[in-house]
């Protein structure tokens, strides 16, 4: 079997279990090293009149305060909008927001010296629900419509309507580690920075903003994170420019980690949706009209909250085609933490407002769920009276290789449905307080990232004289298993044993420029890019063993650590040191590109 298509373990699946993985605040820290807490608002929103640092300064093993006015560079951060300040300085716009930094020899000194901060606050009315921001106007971008056909003439022409709304929270991401970020100084104003997170090149950005200093003077490293799920995808970059603005002001490396009540009070969460809709259906149980608004909390400013919006747009319709569609997405500023990316990225929001509809027809119509969703499913069925089919979204994208009525149909014979719904029913009949249920619930998600120049990737494949590889490339580790499929990759690519293969730690000075690890798209993007690279050392050595034996390029195969030619087969390591004696090339780069 192939090194791709075996069963691996994780690759730090053994140092983990013994103690002995790595994360950022297992590193040795370098002498003199600061340790840094955060100034948090203790008011949802107010004009901030002053900074007492007094009695902070004077608690034992303090050393610093860091404030706005120490910033060298940008004073404004962000994802996209550029609205977020790095250190609140003339306002507050929710609890937990950061105005400073206090420096200490240990964290316990600085987060004790850091509840001593007096900030003086005006407060003023804060907007906390998104009821309240829709009264008020209150958006962080403008609102977005997205329709097809008449909608509201769908409504009153329906056989049958419903209105509703509904309610989805937020969530902690509850990584395990928590965010933190270690910056480290290095020579002719250059910054080494251990970041816990999913974005290594983004806090590149943000931090030579920050510092007003070229991307070229930060590196920024990460080696694996303890758990993300989206929560480290902006907001580990928060983290990276205090710990620097601080390393810059005092000489020294700063490390700054949160504790677990400081994290959940400042980050980002899901982004809580409220509804209202209405649904128009015939007796058969289509979908005919959906009105639709969307009321998305986003929190005091826009971080990624323009993308999850969008992408819950686009997953409204999750598999069924809406024929007359009209959805309006508000994008609420709140005076709460910003809320970002997390798993699904908005898609689950606009997943669960269509099977809540699903659900209502079967309901009313008392008809099995099921039925209603293989009703409404995406298909090439012609849509009476045009030329147009039901394949194509509200969006205007075709839904091509779509296999899911016969998937569905399959699973409906194959898990026995229809018999377990009936046996279930006279169980529940029976039980007065317990109930059970079941469901089959299609799902068309879309994966790589929305904005499409997000959707490229590269690596790095080094060879040694030994046989042994080392490969790089632009994705993070976070207990997802990338680095391993990565090397199964190369591995299967070079054909040679997986244990031969090493994924070293995320690193901007290897590889730049790279995209979130984010989108479902990590092993795609990534392990392509690492495919293309070691396909280049591998025709490498395959041309010079041609011009050893006297054939075809097409002839030579490397399998099981051997390479093999119509002559004779040699170990891949034999190869490689010939090669080298030959002055071969035996390291490449790889980039990839989606191509749509």
């Amino acid at each position: 079997m192939s090194a791709a298509g075996s069963n691996q373990f994780h690759d730090s699946a053994m140092a983990q279990v013994r103690g002995g993985a790595h994360y950022i605040d297992d590193l040795p820290e370098v002498r003199g090293t600061l340790h840094a807490a955060p100034i948090l608002s203790n008011v949802a929103h107010g004009q901030l009149r002053g900074v007492n640092t007094v009695a902070a300064l004077a608690m034992p093993g303090v050393v610093d305060v860091v404030l706005a006015a120490d910033i060298p560079g940008e004073p404004m951060l962000a994802a996209f909008a550029g609205d977020e300040p790095v250190f609140a300085q003339d306002s507050v716009q929710f609890i937990g927001q950061v105005v400073g930094l206090v420096l200490a020899q240990t964290a316990m000194q600085a987060r004790r010296a850091a509840r001593k901060v007096q900030l003086h606050i005006d407060a003023l009315p804060a907007v906390l629900t998104t009821a309240q921001a829709m009264a008020a106007q209150s958006f962080v971008l403008p609102p977005v419509n997205v329709c097809r056909g008449d909608a509201g003439a769908a409504l009153l022409a329906a056989q049958y309507t419903l209105h509703g709304t509904l309610e989805v929270g937020g969530q902690e991401h509850f990584y395990l580690e928590g965010q933190i970020a270690y910056v480290l100084p290095q020579e002719q104003n250059q910054w080494l920075i251990h970041s816990s997170t999913q974005h290594p090149g983004e806090v590149q950005h943000w931090v030579s903003h920050a510092l007003g200093i070229d991307n070229h003077a930060v590196r920024v490293e990460c080696r694996r994170m303890g758990g993300g799920f989206g929560g480290k995808e902006t907001q580990a970059g928060h983290l990276a420019v205090w710990a620097a603005i601080a390393a810059v002001k005092n000489g020294c490396a700063v490390k700054l980690r949160l504790d677990r009540d400081d994290d959940f009070m400042l980050t980002g969460k899901r982004h809580p949706f409220s509804y209202r809709y209405s649904a128009g259906f015939d007796n058969t149980g289509r979908l005919t009209a959906l009105q639709l608004h969307m009321a998305v909390n986003c929190g005091f400013s826009a971080d990624l909250s323009g993308p999850v919006a969008d992408r819950a747009i686009f997953h409204t319709d999750n598999a069924y085609y809406l024929q007359d569609v009209d959805i309006t997405s508000y994008r609420c500023k709140t005076n709460t933490q910003s809320h970002t990316a997390f798993r699904g990225f908005g898609g689950p929001q606009g997943v669960i407002l269509i099977e809540t509809v699903m659900g209502d027809i079967a309901r009313t119509l008392q008809m099995d769920p099921l039925d209603v969703r293989l009703r409404n499913l995406y298909s090439d069925e012609a849509i009476a009276g045009t030329n147009a089919r039901r394949d194509t979204t509200h969006y205007q994208m075709k839904v091509e290789d779509n296999i899911l009525q016969p998937l569905l149909s399959k699973l409906e014979l194959s898990s026995h449905y229809r018999r377990r719904v009936q046996a279930l029913s006279h169980w529940n009949s029976t039980s007065p307080v317990l109930k059970r249920g079941i469901a089959i619930t299609p799902v068309k998600f879309g994966i790589s990232f929305t904005a499409t120049l997000f959707n490229q990737a590269g690596a790095l494949v080094h060879v040694y004289t030994d046989g042994s590889v080392q490969v790089n490339h632009g994705g993070t580790e976070m207990g997802q298993g990338l680095h391993t499929k990565v090397a199964q990759i190369v591995a299967d690519e070079l054909g040679i044993p997986f244990a031969r293969v090493l994924c070293t730690a995320s690193d901007t000075s290897k590889v730049p420029n790279a995209s979130a690890t984010a989108a479902s798209a990590g092993t795609d993007l990534n392990g392509r890019a690492a495919q293309f690279a070691a396909r280049h050392v591998r025709d490498n050595l395959a041309a010079f063993v041609c011009g050893l034996d006297g054939c075809g390029a097409g002839a030579i195969r490397f399998e099981d650590g051997q390479v093999h030619s119509p002559q004779t087969s040699r170990s891949f390591d034999e190869v490689v040191k010939m090669a080298y004696a030959n002055r071969i090339q035996l390291w490449s780069d790889g980039f990839y590109r989606t191509p749509k």
